[in-house]
């Protein structure tokens, strides 16, 4: 086993992992931009590391001071937590060569799963069902024009490097592909400097369903249940829940079953998600892996009892999986809302700014992950989520009344926060119903 591991991370996850760490008696390092010098993830970690200025190309994007840290403290692993450098193939690579282990996937892998047009292809080839698109990636609007026609509108242009809903547009037409299809081009390349793109099917009101999987170095593969993620905005998710209301148990073996088919024709290693979009006819196709932990990873921990930081900490350091999948059973009902610091009134727009006053609510199946602290000042450089409040409930219903009211205990006072919007929905009938789809937001809330 590691006896330190560096986070290359920041906020609530690099809190997250450090406190694992500290739970298996590892030592940790911190590393932080000059903007996070204050942050709580410095403050707990055994160490703590600054690695440059506030602007993420010169922090936490930077490999080469993430790397220079983690030789320096003689950190034997690093964890990437999620966003930032987590998917990235090159950093894998040069954690590799370095001799340090990089808690996750080989780069190859990352290549082959993160890069979508590959991974629709290794699926296809695995008989994983897939949303009915192209097969080859595509570079100009004209050639996507003409596969679009043989696919059959509405389409979904799709970034082969994106993530977190860059980099994507839907297309109901043909007069209105080629500018949809150079718009999200473009913001491919600003967000993921490639230009590569692939265009698929769209399905119309779908659910996002997650399979969790882990898989370690000796060809064992656990499929960990399902999450319900379809509650989004913009393709940002705000709150997902686990298991999903309309899966019964004959459709989750299905489909876990398959995320492990899938799993294995990429040969995958440590934690990971695969991603299927369920349409309303029950049929479910791959859309996606993500190569990493998820920000959602709480609520599968609440409903299996199982810490997926630390079995990947575990697999990253060569140990096989203590558990086998006729040990996993789900338990009760599990969801998380996503606390951010923005503005539902004014379009959701970003508000950094200082926590004047904190209260988080405690009790019996909550559970709180944040970075936050009375005085601290959020920073404007970085993603506005600044807290995740989870529930675990016996039964859907227990679940909604719990997070209810959790959420009327959360107080985060100097800033202004999505709460009231989180407890809008979570009181409106057709979410209560359970009826939901990733329209949810915009046909009710927009």
């Amino acid at each position: 086993m590691f006896q330190k591991i560096l986070i290359a991370n920041r906020g609530e996850i690099a809190v997250r992992i450090i406190r694992a760490c500290r739970e298996m008696g590892i030592l940790s390092v911190a590393v932080y931009s000059e903007a996070d010098r204050d942050a709580l993830h410095t403050q707990l970690a055994d160490e703590a590391v600054c690695i440059g200025k506030a602007p993420v190309a010169d922090s936490y994007l930077n490999m080469e001071r993430i790397l220079s840290a983690a030789i320096a403290t003689k950190a034997q692993a690093i964890h990437p937590g999620f966003g930032f450098l987590s998917e990235n193939e090159h950093f894998a690579g040069m954690c590799e060569s370095c001799g340090i282990a990089f808690i996750g996937p080989s780069g190859e892998i990352i290549n082959k799963m993160g890069n979508k047009s590959q991974a629709r292809a290794t699926m296809m080839e695995a008989g994983v069902p897939v949303v009915p698109g192209t097969k080859e990636p595509v570079y100009d609007a004209e050639k996507g024009l003409e596969l679009a026609e043989g696919i059959g509108y509405p389409v979904m242009i799709k970034a082969s490097s994106g993530g977190g809903g860059k980099g994507m547009r839907i297309a109901e037409s043909r007069e209105v592909f080629a500018d949809h299809f150079r718009l999200a081009q473009q913001e491919s390349v600003n967000a993921f400097g490639d230009h590569t793109m692939y265009i698929e099917k769209y399905v119309e009101e779908p659910r996002h369903i997650e399979i969790q999987i882990l898989a370690d170095k000796f060809g064992n593969v656990l499929w960990l249940g399902e999450r319900d993620c379809s509650i989004q905005r913009r393709h940002q998710k705000m709150l997902e829940e686990a298991p999903c209301a309309v899966i019964d148990e004959e459709l989750r073996q299905r489909m876990g079953q398959t995320a492990v088919r899938a799993a294995k024709a990429a040969h995958y290693e440590n934690a990971g998600t695969i991603e299927f979009l369920l349409d309303k006819h029950k049929n479910f196709y791959f859309m996606e892996m993500n190569t990493r932990i998820q920000v959602e990873h709480p609520v599968t921990e609440m409903v299996t009892g199982i810490d997926l930081v630390k079995a990947q900490i575990r697999i990253a350091a060569g140990e096989p999986l203590a558990i086998r999948q006729e040990d996993i059973a789900l338990k009760g009902h599990a969801i998380e809302c996503r606390i951010n610091a923005e503005d539902p009134q004014k379009n959701f727009m970003p508000c950094p700014g200082t926590v004047k006053d904190l209260h988080f609510p405690g009790g019996n199946g909550v559970r709180i992950e944040s970075a936050l602290y009375n005085g601290y000042t959020i920073p404007a450089f970085y993603d506005s989520m600044v807290a995740k409040v989870i529930v675990h409930g016996e039964d859907r219903e227990d679940a909604i009344r719990k997070m209810r009211s959790a959420l009327g205990e959360v107080v985060v006072d100097g800033i202004t926060t999505n709460l009231d919007f989180q407890y809008d929905m979570l009181s409106h009938p057709v979410f209560l119903s359970g009826n939901i789809n990733t329209h949810f937001i915009p046909d009710y809330f927009e």
